[in-house]
């Protein structure tokens, strides 16, 4: 089959695509015959071996997928159209996924979405649900609004009945957060200022954060006091914030981790029953990903440079089978 392997951790120029054998199944795992992968921010770091686990090289990368299921298994059927977290092997012809973490697909999202669902909309609906405890009229603070986490966080919020600010970097991605539910869109710069106006001084209840960096302290002081809470999922602006803890003592807010991954190894149904979840809105199409950018599967390198320009609206994807 066709992949593509990472062959050294020195980013996107150290893909290579060969011909390589197709993976064999384990026990409790599903075969998938990948139409679509998604292309992600993890799967950038894995190519510079940033990511907090980094595969023994060469190996595949590709976080999810979508395709049909090859052979009966896990609780599929030949021919079940899905989206899957491969973690790794997703950029290839084939992969074998762990059961838990392939979702079948509800009949009115195609492949192609299929492939921009799993990975963010699972890690939105954790941070926010799980970890964020979010509820109805909550006013919520979406950083990199226009980006694959923040985009399904747009979404997500907004469809579980939460007051939605944006922060974009400019007017077309203003444009995108809009359309995803946004109530209310701030730039990036200065955005402190515009959200004590927005919420006459108040703060809001939830900060979305997947960029860090720069940004952090000022969503510390965006916070409501004596409710807010501080979502960390990431950080795509740079550098790893600290905090002053007594800021959070004397405000009464908290500061808390995102980590999917973690949670999932921790508990391997978990992910299974978040989907579960969220498929009364997927079949409504509250929850349809934005899709702004596809390669071919053998432009792996130049989709995941696309990524690392931060110019990407919505997700990006690799066709895999036409």
């Amino acid at each position: 089959m066709k992949g593509v392997v990472l062959t050294a951790f020195e980013g996107p120029d150290a893909l290579a695509v060969r011909e390589l054998p197709e993976p064999a199944a384990k026990e409790d795992q599903v075969l998938i015959d990948v139409e679509w992968a998604g292309v992600t921010f993890a799967d950038l770091l894995q190519t510079r071996g940033e990511y907090q686990s980094r595969p023994q090289l060469p190996f595949i990368p590709g976080w999810e997928v979508s395709g049909t299921v090859r052979a009966d298994a896990g609780g599929f059927r030949a021919g079940d159209r899905v989206a899957a977290v491969s973690v790794t092997g997703g950029f290839a012809r084939t992969v074998a996924v762990d059961a838990p973490m392939v979702f079948r697909l509800p009949e009115n999202v195609d492949t192609r979405s299929g492939a921009a669902l799993p990975l963010n909309y699972l890690t939105a609906h954790f941070a926010l649900l799980r970890r964020g405890a979010l509820r109805a009229g909550d006013v919520v603070l979406v950083h990199g609004a226009a980006g694959g986490v923040g985009s399904a966080a747009c979404q997500v919020a907004a469809a579980y009945g939460a007051r939605v600010i944006a922060v974009v970097s400019n007017e077309e991605k203003a444009e995108l957060a809009r359309s995803l539910g946004a109530h209310e869109v701030v730039a990036a710069g200065g955005f402190l200022d515009e959200v004590r106006t927005l919420t006459d001084g108040q703060g809001v209840d939830v900060v979305v954060d997947p960029v860090g960096g720069d940004r952090f302290l000022d969503s510390l002081r965006s916070l409501r006091r004596g409710v807010g809470r501080l979502l960390v999922l990431g950080f795509a602006g740079g550098g790893i914030p600290t905090v002053r803890v007594n800021r959070l003592l004397l405000t009464n807010t908290a500061v808390l981790g995102v980590g999917v991954a973690e949670y999932w190894r921790q508990d391997p149904q978990a992910a299974r029953a978040q989907w579960h979840e969220l498929l009364p809105l997927l079949k409504s199409g509250r929850l349809d990903p934005p899709i702004s950018a596809v390669f071919p599967l053998e432009q792996a390198a130049a989709a995941l440079r696309h990524l690392d320009e931060r110019t990407a609206l919505g997700r990006t994807l690799l066709i895999v089978r036409a």
